[in-house]
């Protein structure tokens, strides 16, 4: 791997928060300073200065710290935004349509959710991030003294370098396939070509295991830890990793089929029971609070998250309820009050409608996730809380009703420019907004995004007993299955749930947090008729190797040596 572009690198106030805004502010300037400690070189420009390196371990926490803080956060940018766009839009949980030619975009969003992506597409074009991540890994690594499995005290000290260089190497990977395995330092004259997937799947794993095996990875969970590798986020990766082991291993994406044997599923078990009994994760807190912008540490489903924070005007900004939300809710039509009681200065972008399909599944009765979908006739929001209340919402006039289906009016998914278009599809709502949002700081929003959940730990367990693992501690599928629909109030299921009814509840609890494109390719649904994609590009519904993406231009003219995945040009 080799590449030239230049990236600025900024020092970033990330980290947690506990309830109030002021606390969050607080413990992220903590962190801004300490990350001001330490940049690292980026992966763009790998001339390495080798005079950086540690002739001693570092005795102080704060010096380790100092030495990781640049670690954690580069794919914070892509999750907030594009990376989004290419997860959500490819799955069928949203269609992106168009409002009379505007949000087209040279068909970035389009693209994704037709399957029909192009490597000049936004939507990849933050694949990039993900090299320079890992060369920040490798980076720190060496400055603490380098790799070397038979001293223990070496293997502890870089065990968060591991789990994130684990980690990102697992996030380029799952999306592109065939990935640079950057295993240390790259010169200036070194080219790296791409490892066939089931290569990286192996080296991801022994980078875990070391990183777990060493000790050097925290168990807390608190605000020190919070957005940071610890031993639960790194078993939950490996958890992650193993439920999907017979996907990853097949180098040719277009030749799995879940039909295939899976020789990880007790490994999935082992790793979940691990989380499970540290007695550090639950399901306390209610559905829709995880989601709102004073989410943080607190929240006892987390096990790893990616925090945000609206001042930040960066890139690394989430933007979700911009594309999720009604296009027109800053307002009435005029300068009166918009759906959420007041009026904003900015409007969304709303391109993301629920698809039909996904709209469908948040139907059982006193599930407290149905209130994430937005549809029919619509009334006041209260912002706080987003709860809607009894007074109807009046636009231009007239009580927005939305529709669940949509009619397309040509090949750019153009609805139109007027309320009727405005008004067809459903709408997501999980991304709740503070006022400050879009009045102050250019839809840049203070939700903190989970990448992985205790939720989705027990659905795992689940899934793998389901597949054939060793059922442990007295769970059963049923046993589990019903601990998601008890805390959110849905009805218990009264039988063990068959995988297809395990795949519609990951699409209830996880709607709208990227993984869903990741569930369908392992059970084999990804290639499925949803939304409107096939009413312009039939052949996306048979064509096996859009699971993964293309690689970005920039990345391909950055490496000549490197050939583009099968299909894409």
């Amino acid at each position: 791997f080799k590449q030239k572009t230049a990236y600025e690198i900024r020092p970033r106030d990330w980290s947690s928060d506990v309830c109030s805004s002021d606390l969050k502010n607080s413990i992220k300037l903590i962190t801004w300073l300490v990350g001001g400690l330490f940049t690292f070189s980026s992966c763009t420009d790998l001339d390495v200065d080798l005079k950086s390196t540690y002739t001693e371990y570092p005795d102080s926490e704060i010096a380790k710290e100092a030495k990781m803080a640049g670690l954690y956060y580069g794919f914070g940018g892509a999750l907030g935004r594009r990376y989004m766009e290419a997860a959500l839009l490819s799955s069928d949980e949203f269609m992106a349509v168009t409002f009379g030619g505007n949000w087209y975009d040279g068909g970035n969003y389009i693209h994704s959710s037709l399957h029909a992506s192009l490597p000049g597409d936004a939507h990849v074009d933050w694949a990039g991030d993900i090299p320079a991540a890992i060369t920040k890994c490798n980076q720190a690594i060496f400055d603490l003294g380098g790799e070397d499995e038979n001293n223990a005290e070496q293997e502890a000290l870089i065990a968060p370098a591991l789990a994130m260089r684990a980690f990102y190497h697992f996030i380029f990977m799952d999306t592109f396939g065939a990935t640079p395995k950057l295993d240390h330092l790259i010169g200036d004259s070194e080219a790296i070509d791409r490892s066939p997937r089931s290569e990286i799947t192996k080296f991801i794993e022994s980078d875990l295991l070391r990183a777990l095996a060493s000790g050097g990875l925290k168990e807390d969970v608190d605000a020190s830890t919070y957005g940071k590798p610890t031993k639960w986020m790194a078993e939950a990766l490996l958890a992650k990793l193993y439920i999907n082991w017979a996907v990853y291993t097949c180098d040719d994406v277009a030749t799995y089929d879940p039909s295939m044997t899976n020789s990880k599923l007790n490994d999935v078990i082992k790793y979940c029971d691990d989380i499970i009994a540290s007695g550090h994760f639950n399901l306390s807190d209610g559905y829709r609070k995880k989601f709102m912008p004073d989410n943080g540490y607190q929240i006892k489903d987390f096990i790893y998250a990616m925090p945000y924070q609206n001042n930040e005007t960066s890139t690394r900004a989430n933007t979700y309820a911009r594309f999720q939300f009604w296009p027109k809710f800053n307002n009435d039509g005029a300068d009166g009050k918009g759906l959420f009681g007041i009026t904003l200065s900015k409007n969304a972008g709303g391109v993301f409608i629920v698809t039909p399909e996904a709209a469908d599944r948040f139907c059982l009765e006193g599930d407290e996730r149905n209130d994430i979908i937005m549809k029919g006739a619509i009334n006041y929001y209260d912002i706080s809380t987003h709860t809607m209340g009894t007074e109807p919402y009046i636009y231009n006039g007239q009580q927005v009703v939305l529709t669940k289906n949509i009619t397309i009016l040509n090949d750019q998914m153009d609805l139109g420019n007027d309320l009727n278009a405005w008004c067809q599809g459903y709408r997501c709502i999980k991304w709740a907004i503070q006022a400050d949002d879009y009045n102050l700081y250019n839809r840049n929003q203070s939700n903190d995004v989970p990448i992985f959940r205790y939720a989705d730990i027990l659905l795992m367990k689940a899934e793998a007993i389901l597949r054939g693992a060793t059922a442990t501690n007295g769970d059963t599928p049923q046993s589990l299955f019903n601990q998601i629909r008890s805390y959110c109030n849905a009805p218990l299921l009264e039988h063990s749930p068959s995988l297809d009814e395990l795949l519609e509840e990951r699409a209830r609890e996880f709607y709208a947090e990227t993984w869903r494109r990741n569930d369908l390719i392992r059970f084999g649904k990804f290639e499925d008729d949803w939304g409107y994609k096939n009413q312009y590009h039939p052949e996306a519904k048979t064509e096996k190797w859009r699971r993964i993406f293309p690689v970005s231009v920039g990345l391909m003219n950055s490496n000549t040596n490197w050939k583009q995945n099968y299909g894409y040009w």
